[in-house]
């Protein structure tokens, strides 16, 4: 029975082998969320777990300050310059366009000249700190993709924090500090990246890397680095993106490292130059920030391959039978199951983990349970997908089937003589043993796994 079963398969299998060798193995595509192909039942979906492109974050976000009257300009202010405090030809005045220097300028197009940023007011209250919060909210759960880099036109701060929140701006926790001596400013031995290893990623360092050279023209930046974190699972250049997909997976807290509600950029102590500040000069002490990059995704929980910014908000187009922003629950009557994000394995296309239409019965529900994780995902009923109607049945409204006199069931899966005496096999039952089609049979052989797929793959080509 085993080798013609297999020949029986062996066209299915082809199908699924073909398409699984299309994709490179070190890369993950998570571009679609469903593709339709044939098996001997006929056209059916495939479903994958799938992700938006990362994008320009900073296109859809809200900045707020605090204080809210931080920024420069009203009343009009004169500033000097840091390297000479005696040259003081600067002026921000807020009621002139071309002297005003709003928030919305540090996300504006960069390549102007003159170049234009937000700038604080000046250090005039010294000694009091010069403290100011840049919030940046997107009102939307996003992960990063790229390093967040922030642009100073003044000095950079000898004392800051970058800081995120998961629950909109509720509760808030350290990514980095930053400082030109962090044992004085946070009592925290310096680091950098070099000092990351993958078993300390998530710890939160304090570098002094981006808080010195006030006066060079290339020091202006200030960088948290994603992708140097990507690149201890992903190696130097991001070329086994497959490592680091899989270590999202099963790294507890990692992927939540990554993700994002809200930004705040707390700047402690401005640009000084020096071990004192100049109390004759304060006007040469203030913030000032030319351009800020956030470069990611929108969080679809791998159910949603785009996501739209309608109505002032980023909402995930769900697929996968989910819905909410995130894509984080089951739509209304897909309940059969509990919802689950998707998953990034196994590579190349993931898990999708689709929410089940209600009208999925227990039997079946539980038949699929016990199934394979990626045909789980696969399963429908009744909806010319992957679980239809058996045995000349004929749906009805996507709900149940309607089946031929000798079959019963969900699916119609079942001859009625299995009620008979004897059972299907017996001399009364005038009907033969009824044998799965080969579709189910490919859902049982794929619980098996991977492994097990790849070595029916082999048998089929021979």
């Amino acid at each position: 029975m085993r080798f013609p079963l297999l020949l029986t398969l062996q066209a299915s299998w082809l199908t699924v082998c073909q398409t699984t060798q299309h994709y490179p193995t070190t890369w993950g595509h998570y571009d679609l969320c469903k593709s339709q192909g044939y098996t001997d039942e006929g056209l059916t979906w495939y479903y994958m777990a799938c992700q938006p492109e990362a994008a320009d974050m900073t296109k859809y976000l809200k900045v707020t300050l605090d204080p809210p009257n931080i920024t420069c300009g009203d009343p009009p202010e004169t500033y000097c310059t840091l390297e000479n405090p005696y040259m003081c030809n600067n002026e921000c005045d807020a009621a002139t366009d071309e002297l005003a220097h709003p928030p919305e300028l540090m996300f504006d197009f960069e390549g102007r000249n003159p170049t234009t940023f937000w700038q604080s007011t000046s250090w005039k209250k010294y000694p009091k700190p010069l403290a100011v919060n840049l919030t940046l909210s997107w009102n939307k759960t996003i992960e990063l993709t790229d390093d967040i880099v922030i642009t100073f036109e003044s000095g950079r701060p000898e004392q800051m924090v970058l800081e995120k929140s998961l629950d909109y701006g509720r509760t808030w926790q350290p990514y980095q500090f930053y400082a030109t001596d962090c044992l004085d400013a946070f009592t925290m031995e310096p680091k950098t990246m070099r000092d990351i290893t993958q078993h300390t990623l998530l710890d939160i360092i304090c570098t002094e890397e981006y808080s010195r050279g006030y006066v060079w023209k290339n020091d202006k930046t200030v960088r948290f680095e994603i992708k140097d974190r990507f690149a201890l699972f992903a190696g130097p250049k991001l070329h086994n993106m497959a490592s680091l997909y899989g270590q999202l997976d099963t790294t507890k807290n990692l992927r939540d490292f990554f993700t994002i509600t809200d930004l705040r950029i707390r700047l402690l102590r401005p640009a000084t130059g020096a071990t004192m500040v100049d109390e004759n000069n304060l006007s040469r002490y203030f913030y000032a920030i030319s351009d800020i990059k956030v470069h990611g995704r929108c969080k679809c929980n791998l159910h949603a391959n785009s996501c739209i910014f309608d109505k002032e908000k980023l909402v995930c187009e769900c697929e996968h039978n989910t819905t909410g922003p995130d894509c984080g629950r089951c739509k209304r009557n897909y309940q059969a199951r509990a919802w689950s994000t998707g998953s990034y394995l196994p590579i190349p296309k993931g898990t999708a983990n689709i929410c089940l239409p209600n009208s999925v019965g227990p039997v079946i529900r539980q038949n699929i349970s016990s199934l394979g994780v990626a045909n789980r995902n696969q399963a429908r009923v009744c909806d010319n997908e992957l679980l239809r109607c058996q045995n000349g049945g004929v749906c009805m409204n996507n709900i149940r089937c309607q089946c031929p006199p000798s079959y019963s069931g969900l699916l119609c899966e079942k001859p009625w003589c299995e009620n008979e005496p004897g059972g299907c096999g017996g001399s009364d039952s005038g009907q033969a043993f009824h044998r799965p089609p080969a579709l189910m049979l490919l859902l049982l052989l794929s619980a098996l796994g991977p492994v097990f797929l790849v070595e029916i793959c082999w048998m089929a080509v021979l």
